[in-house]
């Protein structure tokens, strides 16, 4: 199961917050352990620049997909 939550600050913490129907349907219960996977969204900055390095034209790459087609 996947939903959206927004981090908030919680004394020196940061806490997220289930929604009652999310803890009724998957019963989670008080002080019960679970696992939570973090996703970051990305952020065009933080991928801009990625293939800097990229050295082969665009052009180049697209003729040799072609090839397999032929």
């Amino acid at each position: 199961m996947e939903i959206k939550a927004i981090a908030k600050k919680w004394g020196s913490s940061i806490a997220v917050i289930i929604p009652k129907d999310v803890i009724e349907r998957q019963k989670i219960k008080e002080n019960q352990e679970i696992r939570i996977e973090i996703k970051r969204p990305l952020i065009a900055r933080e991928v801009f620049g990625i293939l800097r390095g990229w050295k082969r034209p665009t052009q180049e790459i697209k003729d040799e997909m072609r090839k397999g087609w032929e």
